[in-house]
């Protein structure tokens, strides 16, 4: 089993390169001698960014991810040339000088080409500072894929499409093939909006003898609340994972919630470890359904993991967002969702607190009188509360209301930990 994660590295780390990376590492983590490779392909030179490379690499490791090999197609560049040259001298590609503005003046509505006529087709032009095209041969291709099933493409409808610049740079898919060939990938998992590529994915495949074909699976759409495909122009930085990492989501939720867009371990279950995912995740079980990244939901996930997470590690997990005590831990564990909400429970531990909510009715008499309570009641849970809730019931309020003053007053906010809690803490 060799499987590629293959992204670009044109931007921030998208949730989904994510969910893609996650299901490559299952397959690759399967059965004893698999292989992820992580492939940077970053042949657009004008798009590519290093900051963005490094970016990839956190992401991966952030999810609890590795890789058992890496490469990077700007290094690459000697086996594209030689694959295109072997191409052109086989008569299956062919030079083009035509610009894009010749390309569109010569267009007709409902062109099957794309756009393209063909028209350096038998020209026989030199390459000096000309395109290399792929001569699409006639009849259908059949892309057999996982997820979408049996896909036929016409290729009267496939245009000849370049495969080198004219300054004889590889394009993505001719780099793509190449690669898979050489690294003898087995499987292709990755995003359905690269479906459309696959059947000049396969022409060229056959065309430069790859054999055996690898198993593809193309990823069903992740949309928003919408059900409009999420993307980083629109929808911002909730498609960022460094997002999800700087609020505190812990990367066990993060993986789990991942892989159910798309897919299901059966039984109803969706917390599920790591671990027994890799051992249940198969890609006859991928769904071709669009799936709902629902951050309301991954809240509710990270959750979850946080209460599940022993005190200790709970602790160690809130390090670089706050210092917890053994004493406060479990009370903040008990009602966070991620780990950034935590310094608005302990804030006011660490500094002076400011009020700026206004004092309820009756704060004055509640902080008098709890104040003399609290010199003679038991100082434990129970005579706390039974403190407050005596001096409440004297001034005409249950023990919620009763507990605003006093909140106020020790945490500049009404709403926060347990009184006892606070009371107790050393």
């Amino acid at each position: 089993m060799r499987t590629r994660f293959s992204p670009s590295p044109t931007g921030y780390f998208h949730v989904g390169g994510a969910r893609s990376v996650l299901y490559n590492w299952f397959l690759a983590r399967q059965a004893p001698g698999g292989v992820l490779i992580l492939r940077i392909e970053d042949t657009d030179r004008e798009r590519h960014g290093e900051e963005h490379v490094d970016g990839i690499r956190r992401a991966i490791t952030w999810l609890g991810l590795d890789w058992d090999e890496e490469y990077r197609q700007s290094e690459r560049a000697e086996l594209y040339a030689t694959a295109a040259a072997r191409l052109f001298g086989d008569g299956n590609a062919y030079y083009c000088s035509c610009t894009r503005e010749e390309i569109d003046a010569r267009k007709k509505p409902g062109d099957p080409q794309g756009g393209y006529d063909r028209f350096c087709r038998d020209r026989g032009l030199p390459p000096e500072g000309n395109a290399l095209r792929f001569r699409v041969p006639p009849g259908k291709t059949v892309v057999e894929d996982k997820v979408r099933g049996v896909v036929e493409f016409d290729n009267d409808n496939i245009q000849d499409f370049v495969i080198q610049r004219a300054d004889g740079s590889a394009l993505f898919i001719l780099a793509n093939v190449v690669d898979d060939i050489e690294m003898r990938i087995t499987h292709v998992v990755r995003g359905e909006e690269h479906l459309p590529n696959t059947a000049p994915y396969e022409l060229l495949w056959a065309a430069l003898g790859g054999g055996t074909l690898p198993v593809f699976a193309h990823l069903s759409v992740i949309v928003d609340d919408k059900r409009r495909k999420i993307s980083k122009r629109r929808d911002g930085d909730l498609v960022v994972l460094e997002r999800y990492a700087l609020e505190g989501y812990l990367p066990s939720a993060m993986c789990n919630y991942l892989a159910l867009l798309g897919w299901s371990p059966g039984e109803n279950r969706e917390i599920v470890p790591l671990d027994e995912m890799v051992q249940l995740f198969r890609l006859d079980d991928l769904n071709s359904s669009s799936a709902f990244f629902d951050v309301k939901k991954l809240r509710a996930f990270n959750g979850e993991y946080i209460r599940a997470l022993s005190v200790d590690e709970f602790i160690a997990a809130c390090e670089p967002w706050a210092n917890l005590s053994r004493e406060v831990a479990p009370e903040v564990q008990t009602r966070v969702e991620v780990l950034s909400d935590v310094p608005g429970l302990v804030d006011w531990l660490a500094a002076p607190v400011e009020v700026t909510t206004p004092w309820p009715d009756n704060s004055a008499a509640m902080l008098e009188g709890c104040t003399a309570a609290f010199e003679t009641c038991p100082w434990d849970h129970d005579g706390v509360k039974d403190a407050i809730e005596a001096v409440g019931q004297a001034n005409g309020l249950k023990l919620g209301k009763a507990q605003a003053p006093i909140r106020l007053a020790v945490m500049g906010k009404p709403q926060g930990l347990p009184i006892t809690t606070i009371a107790l803490l050393p």
